[in-house]
């Protein structure tokens, strides 16, 4: 058939846009407009094969080969078909498993049935000779397009290049129509200049009713020390936040985790005279203790203000609308539970709680991030600075709503 096929390598063309732009293929240190990408490579491919573009096909990995926020928007797009490998994580290195397989398979395929007749491959990995060899077997014409490389090194394989019928090359000024730099890495954002409101999170006070944990000086280890308790004077030789040596006065005596109740046994410290407590935003909470006010826990969560219409309009504008910044989300939960609220004055009471988020609103807040992925290569839990980050999202959609300042 006369018309063209786009095959892309992600992890090639990002990875490399990145080392051109950014100095390192990071894909985390660029932002990619993945709307304007789709177009320009239509465009660049109808340009030069001549031919109307069939269909642009996306392989990337992913873990456990769970579409990505990118992967969501993109497989909605007009003409485009996303094809998932796993993503694995070796050597503290995370590596693509069966995309090049995957890409093979449809390169060959494309051209056994004779479903276009030129190809464009994005790519640099020469695992790809063997299908790129078959489909001008079958009459097709292969064009190998090649991101800028930074320092003018050459980042395909030769042979791939040697084989290909046409060749182009993507430059810095075609990438960067949908490609930029982060100001910021993913790592330091959260503690970027530009979003005050991370470090007031950080920074918040313990509540007068508790005090935070102090360090205490590192002492050397005895020699004669066993399970943690020294055999002279049964003295923990590692004071520990929230435990003081014997004989300290009733109001120092700080708070023994359970660990070191397990550790010291009753003999030393007696876990019946003990108080746990558990580490909130606030500080540190006694456990069983009500720590919200009855009008802050009763108020509504976004799943109680949503009906089944909004839920599915939800969906469409995460997928499509969406980056699944982490900021970015926070700003989105607040700005719908905020429209969505009957009573104005739960909007203020929630304002008056910063900077903690009352809990069931927070862990619904926490499952809703879930969603783009950022649980991913983290063990399935989303790591601490994207945590201050979503907040910090809510935080600054609640402020802009109720017209607060805030100082610190």
């Amino acid at each position: 058939m006369d018309r063209c096929v786009v095959l892309v390598d992600a992890g090639y063309l990002l990875g490399a846009a990145a080392s051109l732009l950014a100095g390192e293929a990071a894909r985390p240190r660029i932002s990619v407009d993945h709307a304007a990408l789709i177009q320009g490579l239509r465009e660049r491919a109808e340009a030069d094969t001549g031919r109307e573009l069939l269909r642009i096909y996306w392989f990337d990995g992913a873990p456990d080969r769970v579409p990505q926020p990118e992967h969501r928007r993109l497989r909605v797009m007009p003409r485009v078909t996303v094809r998932l490998g796993a993503l694995t994580r070796s050597d503290g290195r995370w590596a693509q498993k069966g995309v090049d397989a995957a890409m093979h398979a449809e390169l060959t395929e494309l051209a056994r049935n004779r479903a276009c007749a030129d190809i464009v491959l994005v790519t640099g990995d020469g695992d790809l000779l063997p299908g790129l060899m078959s489909a001008k077997e079958h009459g097709v014409a292969v064009h190998l397009w090649a991101v800028q490389a930074a320092g003018g090194d050459y980042n395909q394989s030769e042979d791939l290049v040697a084989e290909a019928d046409e060749r182009r090359v993507l430059d810095r000024a075609w990438i960067t129509r949908a490609v930029r730099v982060n100001e910021t890495s993913v790592a330091e954002a959260p503690h970027s200049a530009t979003r005050p409101e991370i470090a007031a999170i950080l920074a918040a006070p313990f509540p007068e009713t508790a005090s935070p944990p102090t360090p205490a000086e590192p002492r050397e280890r005895p020699a004669a020390a066993k399970n943690g308790v020294h055999r002279e004077n049964g003295e923990h030789p590692f004071p520990q936040a929230g435990r003081e040596p014997q004989g300290a006065s009733p109001a120092a005596k700080g708070v023994p985790t359970p660990k070191d109740l397990a550790t010291l046994g009753r003999s030393v410290q007696p876990a019946a005279t003990a108080t746990l407590r558990w580490s909130s935003d606030r500080g540190w909470v006694d456990r069983g203790v009500p720590e919200e006010p009855p009008e802050i826990a009763a108020l509504p969560m976004l799943s109680q203000l949503t009906t089944a219409e909004q839920r599915w309009a939800d969906r469409e504008e995460d997928i499509t609308a969406v980056s699944g910044d982490s900021f970015e989300v926070g700003q989105v939960f607040a700005r719908r539970w905020a429209e969505r609220l009957a009573n104005a004055a739960h909007l203020e009471r929630l304002s008056n709680e910063y900077p903690r988020i009352p809990h069931r609103i927070d862990g619904e807040l926490l499952r809703y991030a879930a969603r783009f992925g950022l649980l991913a290569h983290k063990d399935d839990q989303i790591d601490e600075q994207d945590r201050y980050a979503i907040r910090a999202g809510f935080w600054r959609e609640v402020d802009a709503r109720t017209g607060t300042v805030r100082t610190s």
